[in-house]
């Protein structure tokens, strides 16, 4: 039985709260003032020097502006790197509107897709009600990503500028979104009413029409070729017309997001390290890649970072960037802000504590560029976000090793740092998470 707030429940609250006189005159300043503010370790900048034994080079900061496009970015950013040293170019940016146009169209299809697979399902049931919460973010994930650069290759960001609505994205989701529940209802109306599903894929189609439409009035047409015309380090004109965005990542894109795993750190006791995860109904393009995570302690997973760092590579990264940030600085440190103390009561989940509680997810995703190492251990990681110059020292940010354990979930490193026994892991059969669960969110 639920049991209420009574009157002597009340009244034992409040002379608990009344005799605590100690902390009226901080009880004063918390009336007053922002909580984090007042939490805040200033301490803990010293360990947060943007000052690393290993950085590499990369183009300028990128700005992802008022949009969820990070794990394009981040992709993107990791890609681009190779191309200025195939090109001798000082910095370069891919169009990150052009792989968000592609992604949209691929997210409308696969939502549609989805409703015409649930048709059974009760509307009120979990699943439906979990399709139709959010059937078009920016979000997204790696393999994702790789299935947008091999459908579709890449373009320079001339090729596809940003327009208004690929860096403020609210407008164009909230009219998408607002269509795609209402061809959801059409359609599950139209099968009720014994409409067969060959007619309804034929429906289908002609809403992704309006759909498609609306992106190219609001992102602009993707070219089906370009001319990459361009000026090097020494001044040098490099020009090639007609190329297609296929061509262009075949010829001038020379690492291969496809050679690229994600490795996770999810210590929660339903999913034993060793293994290969998936979620249900996480995706956009079909008959792309699935989403596949393997299961590693942290160990491992900064272990292998580390080693492909080394090796010259940049590493794409998804966190849980809220937690113990600070926008300002840059400083991603565990023990940035002292709630514990401020509030006057313990607050201390555990990293799997977190994650089954609801508590934390990976919600971003950026880039390690660097990391401090003192006698082989490294001590914080040089990070490249896409917040603009404006976030962080000139738009990057520093890691505490700490943080890394407790707020880092996931990492995308190169097939040939893993070892045969997690290469054999990819291989067998994945285990299916629910589409709800904390491994199914999306960076943004």
């Amino acid at each position: 039985m639920l049991k209420q707030i009574t009157v002597d429940m009340l009244n034992r609250l409040e002379t608990a709260a009344r005799a605590q006189q100690q902390r009226a005159p901080l009880a004063n300043a918390i009336a007053r003032n922002s909580l984090r503010a007042m939490a805040y370790r200033q301490t803990a900048l010293r360990e947060a020097q943007h000052t690393f034994s290993l950085e590499l080079p990369t183009g300028k900061i990128t700005a992802q502006n008022s949009s969820g496009r990070c794990w394009l970015f981040a992709g993107l950013n990791v890609l681009r790197i190779g191309t200025m040293k195939k090109l001798n170019l000082e910095t370069f940016e891919f169009s990150q509107n052009y792989q968000m146009f592609w992604d949209k169209v691929e997210k409308v299809n696969f939502f549609l897709e989805s409703i015409l697979s649930t048709l059974d399902e009760p509307t009120e049931g979990r699943l439906v009600n979990w399709l139709l919460g959010s059937p078009l973010n920016d979000g997204g994930q790696w393999e994702m990503f790789v299935n947008l650069v091999e459908k579709y290759g890449v373009v320079p960001k001339y090729a596809m500028p940003e327009t208004y609505h690929s860096s403020n994205t609210g407008e164009m989701n909230w009219v998408l979104t607002l269509r795609l529940r209402e061809d959801a209802a059409r359609l599950r109306d139209a099968y009720r009413a014994g409409v067969s599903v060959e007619e309804l894929r034929s429906r289908k189609e002609a809403m992704l029409f309006e759909s498609y439409r609306l992106l190219v009035e609001c992102l602009g047409e993707p070219p089906d070729t370009f001319d990459l015309e361009l000026r090097d380090k020494d001044d040098n004109y490099i020009q090639v017309q007609g190329i297609t965005p296929l061509e262009f990542a075949e010829q001038y894109v020379p690492t291969r997001p496809a050679d690229y795993v994600s490795l996770i750190n999810a210590p929660t006791a339903d999913k034993p390290y060793g293994k290969v995860y998936t979620v249900k109904y996480l995706g956009n393009v079909i008959g792309g890649r699935d989403v596949l995570y393997l299961n590693v302690d942290v160990a491992t997973l900064k272990r292998l970072t580390l080693a492909q760092l080394q090796d010259g590579e940049p590493v794409w990264f998804g966190s849980d960037v809220g937690k113990m940030m600070d926008r300002e600085t840059g400083a991603l440190h565990a023990d940035l802000y002292d709630v514990s103390q401020l509030v006057g009561f313990e607050l201390g989940l555990s990293k799997a504590e977190r994650l089954d509680y609801r508590d934390s997810a990976m919600t971003h995703a950026m880039v390690f560029l660097g990391v401090n190492l003192v006698d082989g251990v490294p001590n914080r990681w040089k990070v490249e976000n896409s917040w603009s110059e404006k976030a962080g020292r000139d738009g990057y940010f520093v890691m505490s090793d700490r943080w890394f354990d407790e707020y880092l979930y996931q990492v995308v490193l190169h097939r040939k740092y893993l070892s045969p026994e997690m290469l054999d892991a990819f291989s067998a059969e994945p285990i299916a998470l629910e589409p709800w669960d904390p491994m199914g969110s999306l960076a943004r």
